[in-house]
Parts: C-alpha cells; sequence; structure tokens
C-alpha cells in the first residue's frame, strides 16, 4: 500500500479509499452485511486506512457495519469519512439539508451508528441553497471544537461554491473544508476546468467518487447493461460516460489493459493514480477480488504517452454529479 497525506491536514491516509455505498441492502445490487465486513477486513490486510461513507448510504446501515467492521481495531490506525445532507426522514423536514439543527442531529445519529467518538472528516454531501454558507460552516466549526469532528470537507459543487465557502472560513475564522470528494475518472474530466486547479491552488485533498464510472470503466462498453448493477443502477443510466468519445476511451483501455496483461479497470485506476491532484481515489466495490486488483493498480506504470492515448478522445459531456 501507499500513503499520502491529505491536503494540508497532515493526516496520512492510504492511496486507496474503500467507499461504503455498497454496504448494506438499500439496492440489489449490493452487499449483505457479512459480506460487507469481509471486505472491509480484506481492505485492512491490504493496507487501506481510509474509509469513507455516508448517512443516506442505505439510511445509516452503511455507517452501522463499517463501524461493526472496525470494532475492536486500534482506533488511531484508520480514518473514517461520512458525510451529511440527504434526505434521512422523509417525514421530518430538518432531517436532510445543512442547517445548524439537521447538521447536529444528524452528527449525533452518525456517531452512533458508527460506535465512535469522533469522526476523522465529515462532509457535506451537497450544496445547501435553502440554508446560508455561514450557518453551516458556524456548525460545523463547532462541531470541530467540541471533538466530535476532526476536520471538514466537501462534495460535488460549482467552483464559485466552494471558493465561496472557503472564503467565509477565511473571513470568518471558521474551520476550512480540507477535502473535496468530487466527481472525475476518465470518462468524466469536466472537473479539470474549475474545480481541480481551485483545488491545487488552496491546498484541498481530492478524494474523487466513481473513479470507475460505475463499472463504465471496467468492461467493454457493450457488456455493461448485461450486469446487475446496469440494469438496476438508475444512477448510472443518468450520467453520460459513453457519449462523445467514451466508447473510443473505453476500447483504448481495453486495448491497454491487453497490452500490459491487466484489467481494465486496473488501467483505469492507474490513470486517476498518476493524476497529481488526486489523493486518494475512493473505490467502491462488491467483490473482494476486485478491491484486491485496485490496490495492484499502484504498482501499474502509465507513461505519458499512456495517459496521452487514454485522454485523446475525451470531448465535454454536461454537468453531472451536482447539478
Amino acid at each position: 500500500m501507499e500513503y499520502t497525506t491529505l491536503g494540508s491536514t497532515g493526516m496520512t491516509v492510504s492511496r486507496i479509499c474503500l467507499g461504503g455505498m455498497s454496504f448494506g441492502t438499500g439496492q440489489e445490487w449490493m452487499l449483505e452485511p457479512e459480506e460487507s465486513k469481509a471486505l472491509i477486513e480484506r481492505a485492512l490486510d491490504l493496507g487501506i486506512n481510509f474509509f469513507d461513507t455516508a448517512n443516506v448510504y442505505s439510511t445509516g446501515e452503511s455507517e452501522e457495519i463499517l463501524g461493526e467492521a472496525l470494532d475492536g481495531y486500534d482506533r488511531d490506525s484508520y480514518v473514517v469519512a461520512t458525510k451529511v445532507f440527504g434526505d434521512m426522514n422523509p417525514e421530518n423536514p430538518n432531517a436532510s439539508g445543512l442547517s445548524r439543527k439537521a447538521i447536529e442531529q444528524e452528527l449525533e445519529a452518525s456517531l452512533d451508528r458508527l460506535g465512535m467518538d469522533t469522526i476523522d472528516l465529515y462532509q457535506t454531501h451537497r450544496w445547501d441553497y435553502d440554508t446560508p454558507i455561514d450557518e453551516t460552516l458556524r456548525a460545523l466549526d463547532d462541531a470541530v471544537r467540541r471533538g466530535q469532528v476532526r476536520y471538514v470537507g466537501t462534495s460535488s459543487m460549482w467552483a464559485h461554491q466552494f471558493a465561496e465557502a472557503l472564503h467565509t472560513s477565511d473571513a470568518l475564522g471558521l474551520e476550512r473544508f480540507v477535502t473535496m470528494q468530487n466527481h472525475y475518472n476518465l470518462f468524466y474530466r469536466e472537473e479539470e476546468r474549475e474545480m481541480l486547479p481551485l483545488c491545487e491552488r488552496e491546498d484541498i485533498g481530492v478524494i474523487p467518487w466513481s473513479p470507475l464510472a460505475r463499472g463504465v470503466a471496467t468492461r467493454p462498453h457493450e457488456e455493461i447493461e448485461s450486469t446487475t448493477r446496469g440494469q438496476t443502477d438508475q444512477y448510472l443510466a443518468q450520467m453520460s460516460y459513453l457519449q462523445g468519445g467514451g466508447e473510443e476511451i473505453n476500447e483504448r483501455v481495453q486495448e491497454l489493459a491487453a497490452e500490459k496483461g491487466v484489467s481494465m479497470g486496473q488501467i483505469s485506476l492507474a490513470w486517476l493514480l498518476h493524476n497529481e491532484w488526486v489523493d486518494a481515489p475512493i473505490v467502491g466495490t462488491t467483490s473482494i477480488e476486485h478491491l484486491e486488483d485496485a490496490v495492484e493498480a499502484l504498482e501499474i506504470d502509465l507513461s505519458d504517452s499512456d495517459m496521452e492515448y487514454l485522454e485523446e478522445p475525451y470531448e465535454p459531456l454536461p454537468v453531472a454529479g451536482h447539478e
């Protein structure tokens, strides 16, 4: 395993982060609790010390599974990130968003489900258009001062919104967002226009979600719809990964993978790992074998010409993930 410092925090994390969206019973393609725990334990064996989940993943079940799987391990040896924003109870209008009330009650609930006193990285899951950013930042700052949270991060938004949040923190002397969890992979690179240069300038840790384009980066494009996820993942259907130059990128990944004797997913992940502004891609998987493949991607060397070959067909796509 390779490790890196997460943004400006000084905190050391594995270069692969295991994502928890697949933990639980929220959708047909997800893992049962015992299968999830086996995956988490194997991740620890492989040297992964960075785990990301969210309160809305299987309506809290993912947090519970992660907390139970990590119970008994040295708390100082791993880094746990979770998120707040999504609707946890349709009958309670205060069980979503980023108001002080929502943050404080959802933070308590996440800590309880995780079985932890402190969350290492507490992230806002999306931008809340109904709550002033200073209210959100003050609530998060208070959580850090109470010792419930060590660092605060955020997720997909427009670059101008992120710049506003950072400026507000600086102006008011509040805890800054130290990470950006954004939508970024070989098939979706719109973040390179504004968000990633902003993160580089502000020394923000970048931990992309969907690094394998929800499976599009792992198999020939004509096979996507034959998988359980391809048939049931409604979010995948909303993405435009194979539009523009997407099919050609997919074919070039196939070609390079065959040439190097590795999997398509490993080539796609290696492309991200060679990207200087990426700290740790968040890999979500339902297979121990695929997790092991992801770790092995750290050993793949891509030349400058390999990188250019993979990138060349890309064409601009509609913004997706936070609009």
